[in-house]
């Protein structure tokens, strides 16, 4: 319509082009406009017939445990440690809770044989097997180190680890990183003055009765970490007992932790009793010093005897070993208790 008005002017006749122009385009408005509104509704829709499926029938394979031969190699079944597999193990294995009347469930679906570390890649054959592959990496025992006491003399420091296998969700144990070192104090080579030292530092640690020095450790989070802990503990208290303080040269008798039979007049009464009862004549306070005990009849009993009675303080224990330690020296017959 617009481009109607645009082309009119007054006086003339009309463009017949124009007004051709402008009614075909209305006409096909129209026709746009009919389709549009006045669509078929189709309420009977026709439905194409669907194709009906067939299930079709497979065959289920037998499960693998099932196939496995009686004679195979199970090293190449199951080489290494693995999760629990059902389908790879040909045997009836059962865990988990057992309901009243029932038996435990089986391996198929089974989470709980999958929850633990299992050893089923550690079996005699397979063990014997790798055995054999590593023995070319091996040198053969000494024939020297054939009994315990030779290992011992050989190899006086001992080694305590232990390894924990349990069911968690890591095979790691805290418990395996404490490390044990255990020595005789006999084996180390230490004089009178050392070995005073390193058994006050070391201090529990020693145990008399066995003569074995203890070093535990256990601060470390790793086992590497605490053995090299306790191997530098030992070698620390070892070196530092050999080391003589300016002010231990000062240390006088009085001074002195413990009774030490060899310095006090004990001995000097000991050794000048037998000296005139044996009529060999005095010694001299040096001759003294250096005169050994074991050369008197039970000396080493009564100078143990003493010591006790001193160092442990007196009881009915050091009592009686002083005075049987007393009638042996002297030669008088035991002491009798009346029943």
């Amino acid at each position: 319509m617009s481009l109607f008005i645009r082309n009119y002017k007054p006086g003339s006749v009309y463009n017949a082009q124009i007004i051709w122009r402008y009614h075909s385009n209305k006409v096909d408005m129209a026709k746009k406009e009919e389709e549009e509104e006045f669509r078929v509704l189709d309420i009977l829709k026709t439905r194409t017939r669907l194709q009906k499926k067939v299930a079709r029938r497979t065959d289920i394979q037998p499960d693998r445990s099932e196939k496995m031969k009686t004679d195979q190699n199970w090293g190449n079944v199951w080489p290494g440690p693995r999760s629990f597999h059902p389908s790879s193990v040909p045997l009836p294995m059962r865990q988990g809770y057992v309901p009243k009347g029932q038996a435990p469930p089986g391996k198929k679906a089974n989470a709980e044989l999958m929850k633990v570390p299992n050893f089923l890649h550690l079996t005699p054959p397979v063990i014997k097997m790798q055995c054999e592959a590593i023995k070319k990496f091996c040198t053969p025992w000494p024939e020297l180190l054939n009994n315990e006491e030779a290992i011992e003399k050989n190899y006086p420091v001992e080694i305590i680890t232990s390894d924990y296998c349990h069911a968690s969700p890591t095979i790691r144990n805290p418990l395996s990183r404490i490390a044990t070192l255990r020595i005789k104090l006999s084996d180390l080579k230490l004089d009178k003055h050392a070995r005073d030292k390193f058994l006050r530092l070391v201090g529990d640690k020693y145990n008399e009765s066995t003569d074995l020095v203890t070093i535990t450790a256990d601060r470390c989070p790793i086992r590497k970490q605490n053995l090299d802990y306790v191997n530098y503990l030992l070698t620390a208290c070892y070196y530092e007992s050999w080391n003589v303080e300016d002010w231990e040269k000062d240390k006088t008798l009085e001074d002195m932790e413990y009774y030490d039979f060899d310095q006090n007049p004990s001995k000097a009464n000991l050794v000048s009793w037998f000296m005139r009862v044996s009529k060999k004549g005095d010694l001299s306070d040096e001759e003294i010093k250096v005169f050994d005990i074991n050369n008197i009849p039970h000396g080493p009993e009564y100078k143990k005897a003493v010591s006790d009675l001193f160092n442990n303080s007196e009881s009915d224990q050091t009592l009686q070993d002083y005075d049987a330690a007393v009638r042996k020296l002297l030669g008088l017959p035991e002491k009798k208790v009346a029943q």
